[in-house]
C-alpha cells in the first residue's frame, strides 16, 4: 500500500529538529491522554528485528548479539550517501507498514492522535496534513545537542546541518510549540495546543 494513498483521517505530525524537545513533548501528550506512534522507536524495533539482513547489507560489524549497533551504522550512513540510500529503501517501506497498522487502530477511536516523525518535511512521504514543530533557536539547539551527546561544537553542527533548517521547518507548521526557555513553560505550550486540538 502506498502511504500517499493511505487517508490519515486523524493524525497530526509532531516534528522537529534534533535535540529541540520533541520526546519531552510527545512525554506531555502523553499525560494529556494522547496516543503517539513513534517512528523512531519503530525504526529500531525493525532494524533489530532484521539484523540478518543488516549484516548481509553492511557487514557483520554491524551487528552483535543479534541486535544492530545502531551509532556504528548511523556513523557508516551519516558521510555516505549511497549506503544511507541503501539503509532507507529497505528500512523505509517496513516502517511505513507499521505505521499504517498502528495508525488504523487509532483511526477507528476517531480521534486526534500524534505520529512522531523527525523528517516528516524532508521526506514528505506522509499524506497528513496537519504538523507541530517543536521549535527553538538554532544556537539553543547546538548547546542542547552538545549537552546532550557530549560532543562538539564542530559535530552538533553538522548533525543539525544535514536536516532542514528549524527556520523552515517553522514556517511550513500548522502548529509550533517555543521550546526556547524551561520546562515549565513548555508544558505551558503543549497544554495551550492541547486546548486547540479538543
Amino acid at each position: 500500500m502506498k502511504l500517499q494513498r493511505y487517508n490519515f483521517k486523524n493524525a497530526i505530525v509532531l516534528t522537529g529538529g534534533i535535540a529541540t524537545g520533541k520526546s519531552t513533548v510527545g512525554l506531555f501528550f502523553i499525560s494529556h491522554g494522547f496516543d503517539i506512534i513513534d517512528a523512531d522507536k519503530i525504526a529500531h524495533k525493525i532494524l533489530d528485528q532484521n539484523s540478518n539482513n543488516i549484516a548481509i547489507l553492511f557487514g557483520n560489524q554491524y551487528v552483535e548479539d543479534a541486535k544492530v549497533l545502531r551509532k556504528k551504522l548511523g556513523t557508516l550512513i551519516f558521510n555516505n550517501f549511497e549506503e544511507k540510500k541503501k539503509l532507507e529503501s529497505f528500512i523505509h517501506p517496513l516502517i511505513e507498514e507499521e505505521i499504517i497498522r498502528q495508525a488504523k487502530v487509532f483511526e477507528a477511536q476517531n480521534k486526534v492522535y500524534f505520529i512522531d516523525i523527525p523528517l516528516f518535511f524532508e521526506k514528505r512521504n506522509y499524506n497528513i496534513k496537519k504538523s507541530i514543530v517543536v521549535y527553538t533557536t538554532k544556537e539553543i539547539q547546538t548547546q542542547r545537542l552538545m549537552d546532550r551527546d557530549k560532543c562538539n561544537e564542530t559535530i552538533a553542527l553538522s548533525k543539525i546541518n544535514n536536516q532542514m533548517n528549524i527556520e523552515d521547518k517553522r514556517k511550513l507548521a500548522t502548529y509550533i510549540i517555543d521550546n526556547t526557555k524551561d520546562l515549565k513553560n513548555l508544558e505551558y505550550e503543549v497544554k495551550r495546543i492541547t486546548k486547540e486540538l479538543v
